[in-house]
Parts: structure tokens; sequence; C-alpha cells
């Protein structure tokens, strides 16, 4: 095993860096002068980019300094959003090239050569018939070379004075605007001009979408008809959350964001799905205090995802507790026209505290709706045999960073949005935080008032 764990990380290795430096290539060296300062900085940008991502995510856990994982987050992992974007946008360059080229060189070909320009006389010859020697004359002195002076005696030398024009020259043509004949400048041109669009769009693409969760999540309203549920309980209103991931990146600011957020809405319940920290208690305790403040008619409910036991499940259980938050382990509680009930995260299975269906639900009232908390979509089919009405989840993000929300269609039935699995409906929250890069692209951060609808008459 750890043979296969070294090869495949050598493989993870060798590739991250080819691709770091194919992206280097189109961008720093196709695009500077050898030596200049420019390329230096480009080059030291993507050394440092890599070395620090990789810095960011060993520092995770207790044994690394809270404030050295602090330190290293932001720059790592905005590196790791801004290379897959720089990566995408160079890409989809190697397609533009050729079109470029091949319109630049069109143009070039299709510019009216400039008409050529006899030059000036620029000498002549004075031939000596005694000597040889040979004069130079100015094209003002012509007329008097042309006559022949000297003594008709057949013993005296005669001198005579002829022009020798040399031929007209053929000047080089200049190449017009936007022509490269030697091929060199061109290719420098189309190379600064697709590099140059490609790190504007990645840098704009990254600083929008960190721009969105620091502003913090957006609320999202939807109406769940449900077809046991009493008139009694019509509109009743459950805010969901999930995925705060308070941590190193997203601190106390952020959770008060969220709570102010939450209780803006005036819902009757709150239900926080889990991943709600990246971290101990000890270092995040006060990054979560805030989370006291929450308040809505019927309480606030907690379940485990996957992260808390990552950073240390039953600590977090009893924080949270603590907060004002009621934890459902694999448990159910009754409420006004329906069942609530909740089931730990499938990473407890580790520890032998994974979801617990029949505990959570096993003895209830079929005839009452029950509503289901669960932090991962992929529990939906244990849901649906244990006669869910309605579960709600998170986990997925909505895949984050496009076009991540690929990826996770593989591992997840619903990736963010509302579905119906039989007669069970899921849906799953975008989260209100993130994990890793603090950026999200595609996939806006939102905290879900659910108003459940009774379909009875």
């Amino acid at each position: 095993m750890v043979v296969i764990f070294v090869f495949v990380s050598a493989v993870v290795l060798a590739l991250f860096g080819a691709l770091h430096w194919y992206v280097w290539r189109r961008l720093v060296r196709d695009t500077t002068p050898k030596g200049s300062l420019l390329r230096r900085a480009g080059s030291v940008l993507f050394v440092a980019g890599p070395l620090l991502s990789m810095a960011a995510m060993t520092a995770e856990g207790d044994a690394v300094p809270f404030l050295l994982q602090r330190i290293l987050a932001w720059p790592g992992y905005l590196w790791m959003a801004l290379f897959v974007y720089l990566l995408l946008a160079v890409l989809a360059g190697e397609a533009v090239r050729p079109v470029l080229r091949r319109w630049l060189s069109r143009r070039g070909s299709g510019a009216n050569p400039r008409q050529p320009v006899l030059p000036p006389v620029q000498s002549t010859e004075e031939q000596t018939g005694n000597s040889g020697a040979k004069e130079l004359v100015s094209a003002a002195e012509l007329p008097a070379a042309t006559e022949h002076h000297g003594d008709s005696d057949a013993g005296q030398g005669t001198t005579g004075h002829v022009a020798v024009l040399d031929p007209p020259q053929t000047p080089e043509p200049t190449p017009s605007a936007g022509t490269d004949p030697t091929g060199p400048s061109r290719r420098l041109f189309v190379s600064r001009v697709v590099g140059g669009a490609a790190a504007a769009v990645a840098v704009g693409t990254v600083g929008y979408g960190t721009y969105g969760v620091l502003r913090g999540p957006k609320v999202k309203r939807v109406t769940v008809p449900l077809a046991r549920l009493p008139r009694s309980a019509h509109g009743f209103r459950i805010a969901v959350v999930s995925d705060i991931h308070v941590g190193p990146i997203l601190g106390r600011g952020f959770s008060q964001r969220v709570v102010d957020t939450i209780n803006a809405t005036q819902p009757d319940l709150i239900a926080v799905v889990g991943d709600l920290v990246d971290g101990s208690v000890e270092n995040l305790t006060p990054a979560v205090e805030p989370l006291a403040g929450l308040r809505a008619r019927h309480g606030a409910y907690f379940v485990t995802g996957n992260h808390e036991y990552i950073s240390g499940a039953e600590p977090w259980i009893e924080k949270v507790r603590d907060l004002g938050l009621r934890p459902l382990e694999n448990a159910r509680t009754e409420l006004p026209g329906f069942d609530l009930a909740g089931v730990n995260d499938v990473q407890g299975e580790e520890e032998g505290q994974g979801p617990d269906f029949d505990k959570a639900l096993g003895d209830r009232d079929r005839a009452r709706t029950a509503v289901l908390l669960a932090h991962q979509p992929v529990v939906i089919d244990d849901a649906v045999r244990h006669g869910v009405d309605l579960q709600l989840s998170g986990h997925t993000h909505g895949g984050q960073l496009w076009p991540g929300n690929y990826l996770a269609e593989l591992a997840n039935p619903t990736v963010a949005g509302l579905e119906r699995y039989g007669d069970t409906q899921l849906y799953v929250s975008r989260g209100a935080g993130v994990w890793g890069p603090p950026v999200r692209v595609g996939a806006p951060s939102d905290i879900t008032v659910v108003e459940l609808a009774s379909m009875q008459a």
C-alpha cells in the first residue's frame, strides 16, 4: 500500500508540475523577453503559487498553529482557484491562436505594396587612358565629362571624361502595418494577445467569485407541496443553511453575517445541515459564538457533516448544544404538523457513528409527514425506504467552481435544487460558505427558506 501511495503521489505531483509548466510557458515565456523583469516576476509567481497551495493543504490540522493556517490559507487556496481558470483560459486560447494568425496573415497579404522609387545617381567613374585612374564626378559635372580634349598627334595620349551610371536599384519593400515577413514578431503579438486575454479572464473570474463569497449568502425561497402535511402546518418556514465552513478563511465576521441573514427571514425553524466548521473547538470557538444569536419560533437544529468528523464530531456536538442549537443524532422530534428527524453523516461510519435510519424513523407514525435533515444527498434511497416526505441536504456546494458541478453530478443524485425520488422530495442547498478556495463560480451561496405547503383541501 505504501508503494502504491508513493507512486500515485509522484504521478499527481508530476502532472501538477507539468500543468504549471505549460501555463507558465504560454503566459510568461512566450510573452516576455528573456531575462526581463516581467519574466522573472512571472516565474517567481508560478513557483511560489503551487508551493503555497501545497503548504495550505498540508497545514490543516491541530499539529500546525492556527495562525499559520490562516496566513497560508488565503494565498494558497486563492492560487488554486486562479490556476484552474488560467489553465482553462489558456486551453481555450489554443483554439484562438491559429485563427488569429490566419487573420493577420490575410490582412498582411492584402495590403498594397509601396511603389518602388528610383534612387538618385550615386557616382560616376573617370577613365584615364594613360594610367587607368578613376575619378568620381558629380551629376552636375556630367556635361563636361562628355567632352573630349587632347592633341591629335599620335604620340600624345588622349584623355576623355565619360559618365558611368550605376544601374537603378529596386528598394526593399517596406512592410505595411500588420504584416510580418519574418514570423517571430507575429508569433509574439499573438502570444501576448491570447495570453493577456486569458490572464484577464481568469483574474476577473476569480475576483468576482471571491467577492460573492465575502458578500455572504443570498436568501433563496422554495415552496414544497407535501401531500400528508395538515392544513395547520401550511406555510411553515424552515431556514436551511449548510456548509458554512467556519475555519482559517471564514471567521467570526462571516458567522455573524450568516446569522443576521437567517434571522432577517424570521423563520419558524432553523436547520443547520452539516459542515459547520473546518477546525477544532479550541481554535474556532470565538468564530462560532455568533450562532448563539440564531432565533426561530421552534428553535434551531443541527446534524453533523463529514467535516465535523474530520474536526472532531463529539466536541462540536457539545459546542453547538452550548450555543443553543439542538443536535439530532439519529433522532426525531415531533413538531406541530410533522416529524423532524436527523441522521449522522456517512463519514461517521468510520467511527461507528454513521446514519441509523431505523433509530431515527423506525417507530414513527407513518401517517404523519416526515422531514429529514441529512448532510449528504446520497442517503436519499434510505429516506425513500423509510417513507420520508422531504429530505434537506447540503454537501455539494453546487459544485462551487465551474465546471466542478459536472464532477459533483458523478457522486451525488442531486447537486442543487429540488427533485423528486418516488414519493420523497430532495432539496439540496449550495451552502453558505466554501471549502478550499474562497471562490464560487457558477454556484452562488445561499440560505434557503423552504416553505411547506399542504395539499389537503
